[in-house]
């Protein structure tokens, strides 16, 4: 939810957010005239109770005809009250429906435009070549015993799988070495919950244009988490912080309903309904939000250079930024059968706009209570086992486990069984 007090002052800075996002930005206008009538309707309401209150006095004091019609007069005040109150009730909710639809602001510097308008930041890694016909991910997992879609399928459905044996030892061992850096970097170390309550999914903003993604469970008026994103930023709901930054990294299981993504990636893990995640969070003062996004990229390029993938790091165009962030850093590994690179991790500053729907808090200099900035950022999760696979396969089959995840797998190489 954007800040209203810093619309009124530069409306400009919205509008050219709009448009950079390819967003309508007449909806500045209709925001400015909503909270100039809601506010001129509060001061109505306000200005009529004050009188209301003084009028009363003068009731008691009076007496026979004088006081009947200053009885009849207060009646006919305490309607208008009434009736100016609801006017600005009704006007708070008008505008609180529009602001709720509204985006971030992008942060200066975000690129214009949509998807494929990304800027490249840096290149990292060199890009294996093979003196043999590289095999993609799938054909590794089955020959390592290590991913099974055919029962997956056949258990839940289109887009499920099972990591098995090596497999599941490796996205342990992944997802552990991602734990283990984040901790010695200071972060507080989380199981969250993975359903959670409207409010919160709202609150992160993930019920506006990303609702199709999500599972819902009716019954129970619950959702199933696509990110452990979600639980960690409502995890200070309704609270005043009392000491910033606060840092967590969450370990979770993630489920997406990959709404319109028929026919794409449907071969292997890259783009499935459930995976497991690593993420970090951060609550911090909106002045510390710009360094402290830079920090969590960081700590995803580590962790990156830790299995020895060749990367790139991309500043994401505002029209694919989603509704919370104003500013995204992708990092996207390169996947060899793909002759492409494919995201891997995310990193978004969603400066106040969280903090303002959650009413998460801190007291700023002067005592006073203001939204806290709020930023994310995967460290790990189970897509990364498909570049991991594909990278640093050899002409046999097998593939070589990176240096760092030797000490959590107990191999140095993952043999393809016999069958």
């Amino acid at each position: 939810m954007i800040d209203l007090r810093a619309l009124r002052e530069d409306p400009e800075r919205l509008r050219a957010s709009q448009r950079a996002r390819g967003e309508d930005e007449a909806v500045v206008d209709t925001l400015l005239d909503l909270d100039e009538r809601r506010r001129s309707a509060l001061t109505s309401f306000e200005s009529l109770r004050a009188e209301q209150k003084s009028f009363g006095k003068s009731v008691s004091k009076a007496q026979g005809d004088e006081r009947q019609a200053l009885l009849a007069r207060a009646k006919e005040l305490a309607q208008q009250v009434k009736e100016a109150e609801a006017a600005a009730d009704r006007l708070a909710a008008e505008l609180d429906a529009v602001l709720k639809v509204v985006p971030n602001v992008i942060e200066d510097g975000a690129p214009a435009g949509g998807e494929q308008d990304f800027v490249t930041l840096e290149h990292v890694g060199e890009i294996p070549t093979f003196d043999f016909e590289p095999r993609d991910h799938l054909e590794l997992g089955e020959g390592l015993g290590a991913i099974d879609m055919e029962r997956g399928a056949k258990v839940s459905g289109a887009r499920f799988y099972y990591m098995t044996g090596v497999g599941a030892r490796l996205q342990l061992a992944l997802l552990n070495l991602a734990m283990e850096q984040a901790i010695e970097a200071g972060f507080v170390p989380m199981y969250p919950p993975v359903l959670v309550k409207p409010e919160a999914m709202e609150g992160t903003g993930f019920l506006g244009a990303h609702a199709a993604e999500v599972y819902q469970l009716p019954q129970d008026d619950l959702y199933l988490v696509g990110t452990s994103e979600v639980p960690l930023a409502a995890y200070h709901m309704n609270e005043i912080i009392d000491a910033l930054p606060r840092r967590y990294v969450g370990w979770s299981s993630c489920f997406r309903r990959e709404a319109g993504s028929y026919g794409k990636d449907t071969r292997g893990i890259i783009r499935v309904h459930q995976f497991d995640k690593v993420e970090m969070f951060s609550y911090c003062d909106p002045a510390d939000s710009h360094e402290e996004h830079l920090r969590l990229l960081n700590w995803e390029k580590e962790m990156l250079a830790k299995v020895e993938l060749p990367y790139r790091v991309i500043d994401v165009a505002a029209g694919d930024l989603g509704a919370s962030a104003a500013r995204k850093f992708d990092c996207e590994a390169w996947v060899p059968t793909q002759n492409a690179f494919r995201e891997v991790t995310s990193t978004s500053n969603c400066t106040e706009f969280q903090a303002r729907r959650l009413a998460v808090r801190h007291r700023d200099g002067n005592g006073k209570t203001q939204p806290v900035a709020t930023l994310n950022g995967t460290l790990a999760t189970t897509r990364w086992i498909v570049a991991i696979l594909e990278n640093h396969q050899q002409a046999d089959g097998s593939v070589r486990v990176p240096k760092a995840l030797q000490k959590y797998l107990g191999l140095e190489v993952l043999e393809p069984i016999k069958r």
